[in-house]
Formats: C-alpha cells, structure tokens, sequence
C-alpha cells in the first residue's frame, strides 16, 4: 500500500467528520427549541467531531490523490466504521445510553439506515437524540459515498469505482450521463426533492413538523428509526398510506425516478425488468397479508389491507416500520417477511437486501439450466429487458449470492455462540444484513436488542456493516493480496 494514499484517505476521512459534526450541531435547535436540556453534550460532541476532522483534514490537506483503485475499498469501509464511532458520542454524552457496545450499535444501525434498535422506549429520549438518529438515517441511506461523490470537486480517484464500492448492486445501466458525478448528483436531487415532498404531504395531513420531518428521514432512507414507541400505529390512516408511498419510492432505483420526473420516459425500458418484479413481488405480499389477516386473523377487510399494504412495502424496501406488532402475526406471514427482506428493492435505492436485480437475474438463470437440460443444444441466453445478460454479470450475482449466503450463516452461527437462541439469532441475522431492522422473538415487532448481550451487539453491528456495503467491499480487505504491493 503507498502511504500517500492511506494519508489521502484519512484526509477524505477528516472531511466527513467534520460533515458529521456539523450535522450534530444542528441536533441543538430542538434541543434548545424544546429545553431538553442536552444542549451542552450535544455542543460538545459535535465540536469534539468538528475539531478532529478539521485536524486529520489540514494535517493530510496536501495528500488528495489516490493512485491506487484497491484503496477505494478500504476508504468506503473506513468512512463508514468511523462515522458510526464518532456517532455514539451524542448518544453517550446526553445519557441516552452510557454502554459503548449499545451506542456503537445503535450509531452503525443509523449510518446503515439499519432500523435495529437497542432502546425499549424511544419516547423517553431527548429531542437531540431522536433528531440525530433520524438524520443518521437520512444521510446514509443515500450513502456517505456518494454524497462525497456529488459533493467533492477535488476527489482524487475513480468515482465510479467508489460508487460500486458502496454499492456493489449498483446497475451501470442506470448513469443518466457519461459522468458519474453528475448521475449521483441527479440522484442526490431526486433524494431531496422527495424528502421535502414528503415533509409537506405529511404536514398537509395533519402531522406536526417536528414529526413530520423525522418520519420522513427515518422512511424515506429506508431506515426505520420512530420517534413512537409503536412506529407507525401512532398515525392516521391516511398519513400511513402516505408513509408507505415514500417507503415503497426509497426502493425504486433513483435514476429511474429522476428519468421519469423529467419526463424522459424513453430512456427508462433498461429498468422495466426490475420495476416490474419489484411492484409484483409488492402486489404478490400484499394480496396474500391481506387475506391472512382477514381470514385468519379476522381483522376488518379495510383495516387489512392497509396494514399489509403498509407493512409489506416496509418490508420489501427493507425500511422496517411497523404499522402493529407484526410479532403476534399469523406465522406464514412473519416467514414471508424474512423473504421479501432478502430480497430487498431495486437496485441504486436507498434499501438493502440482495436487490431485485439480483434475484431476478438468479431466477431466469434457474430458468435457462433447466431448459438446457432439456434441450442441451438450444442456446439460450439469461435475459434482462430482452437483451442477454453477459456471462461475467452472472457469474458475479451467483458470487455476491453465493457470499451472502455464507455470510448469514456463519453470522447466525456467530450468534447462537454469543448464547442467542436459533430464532433469535436468524432473525437478527436477517434483520442486520438485510437492513430490514427487526428480527424475531424478542427483536421482533414493537421489540429491541436490548436483551443480547454485548458481544452478539457488536456480531450485529458487524452484520450492519457487511450488509449496507454488501459484503464484498468489507471482505476484500481480509485477502493478503490485498495489502500487497
């Protein structure tokens, strides 16, 4: 490794710290609006973040250049390992929890745009917090790297290969322009603009701002976080169907969504395949929750259909919001859930899973072998919007599946050594890696982590971790070759 450009990283590094701690500072207007009195941690950790960004930023202000493809790996990991330890420090200094392990877990779930939380009760805590948390959420659901991507004029090294890094679901099909500066920063404005919207559309139906806009960064990003002890049961009718709207666009693919808002809907049939999957799994979940929890459940018909409506794009984006105790439901249903989590949403969204893509491109593999079997001398190619998907792409979903398998199982082994049951353990499994947030058992539902003790806390946040930059990004950095010359 050349040590100019580790030294550019940790100048790349010391720059978002002082992102991240702007961003805590601004933690101090509810906190001085409603007399919380957390106002001088909260000062505190932010300047603390603040001056020790600006510091590794100026001594390293002459390194900005990374000559080396291989350090992008180690950049997007270590940007998003020290951004989640600098974020306990709000969470640390105001009380809310004074346990590292539970801080550092509940700061990587909020980076991660995770959901999985270690607080009983979110109502107790102060204003500082609840706003940090679900701007935590809301920075990194669209994800750290791309925001320096869009941001940084400066930035010394391929931006794409930065972009893939965060992202490895990341569909090149989907650059709006040669440059992939100016795609992400498309993105960024399509990600703001249905922000603000949804603030709006919330506040129209009757929300409070302050809830209205903590609503929308927790859900938009497909995070999770509440500010209610039972997320989204405490609202109305209609301002849950309006949740779920921005729920269910956090899981479409942002370029497909700055092409359509700007009406260039020829450019957009590369992504018809994946659209389509993802609305239908949508149709598919909701339909069959709706049924269960009518016929089994006895609920009344419109009452179903708006909590499966609700719950199974909070599940199919990963977000992790509940509208009810989803624990206490029918059990094929908690089952199914774990499903759509897996799979996630399209990919280039704010959500986490395998991606859509993915599973789509698995299935029609499937689909290809068996018809070979059939006719061993038919060529018949995978395809995605009616065009063959190269060989290399395919071997590389079935390398990115194939992991990710392998990394679940050895997170649930991991677990069940950590003393979590089986249950427990595959559900917080699932929850972390999918970024779905909740598990099963007592993580499950209204539910928290409080119960695992501290070293299945930081198995999870390393799951947190594995699955936001989908695997591949953390484990290169265990190859030796890797820190070869």
């Amino acid at each position: 490794m050349r040590k100019e450009s580790f030294k550019a990283i940790l100048h790349f590094v010391g720059r978002m710290l002082m992102a991240e701690g702007a961003l805590m500072l601004l933690c101090l207007v509810p906190a001085l609006h409603f007399g919380d009195g957390t106002a001088l941690p909260v000062t505190a950790a932010g300047g603390f973040t603040l001056t020790v960004g600006a510091f590794v930023a100026l001594t390293f202000r002459d390194c900005r250049t990374i000559d080396d493809r291989r350090m992008s790996y180690l950049l997007v990991t270590m940007l998003w390992v020290t951004m989640s330890l600098f974020g306990t420090l709000p969470l640390i200094a105001t009380g809310a929890t004074l346990r590292f392990s539970d801080a550092f877990f509940e700061s990587m779930s909020g980076v991660t745009s995770t959901g999985a939380t270690i607080f009983g009760s979110v109502e107790v805590l102060p204003s500082s917090v609840l706003l940090w948390r679900s701007m935590s959420q809301w920075f990194g659901g669209f994800g750290i790297i791309l925001i320096v991507v869009a941001l940084s004029p400066s930035l010394g090294i391929n931006r794409y290969s930065l972009y893939t890094a965060e992202a490895s679901g990341a569909d090149n099909t989907g650059k709006t322009a040669t440059s992939t500066t100016v795609t992400v920063r498309r993105m960024l404005v399509v990600y703001v603009v249905l922000t603000l919207v949804f603030i709006a559309a919330l506040m129209l139906s009757g929300l409070h701002f302050w809830d209205a806009v903590n609503v929308t960064f927790a859900n938009i990003s497909s995070g999770g976080f509440s500010i209610y002890d039972n997320s989204l049961a405490a609202l109305t009718n209609v301002q849950q169907y309006i949740v779920a709207l921005a729920m269910l666009l956090s899981g479409v693919n942002f370029t497909l969504l700055y092409l359509f808002f700007t009406f260039r809907w020829g450019r957009i049939g590369h992504k018809l395949d994946q659209f389509a999957f993802y609305i239908t799994l949508c149709v598919c979940a909701v339909a069959f929750v709706t049924w269960a929890l009518h016929s089994r459940m006895q609920l009344p018909f419109s009452d179903a259909l708006r909590m499966a409506t609700v719950q199974s794009v909070s599940v199919l984006s990963t977000t992790g919001s509940l509208v009810a105790d989803t624990a206490q439901w029918w059990l094929p249903v908690t089952y199914l859930f774990v499903v759509l989590a897996l799979c996630g949403g399209m990919a280039g969204s704010t959500s986490g899973g395998l991606k859509v893509m993915r599973v789509l491109i698995l299935l029609r593999n499937v689909k290809a072998v068996l018809r070979s079997r059939l006719h061993p001398a038919a060529v018949d190619p995978v395809r995605l919007n009616g065009k063959p998907v190269l060989p290399h792409i395919v071997t590389n979903v079935m390398v990115v599946f194939f992991v990710y398998v392998f990394t679940i199982i050895f997170t649930v082994l991991a677990l069940m050594l950590c003393g979590i049951n089986a249950t427990e353990s595959i559900g917080a499994t699932v929850g972390c890696i999918t970024g779905y947030g909740p598990g099963l058992g007592l993580s499950g539902g209204f539910g928290c982590y409080e119960a695992f003790t501290p070293a299945a806390k930081w198995v999870c946040s390393f799951a947190m971790l594995l699955g936001r930059l989908e695997c591949l990004t953390v484990l290169v950095l265990l190859a030796p070759r890797f820190w070869r010359r």
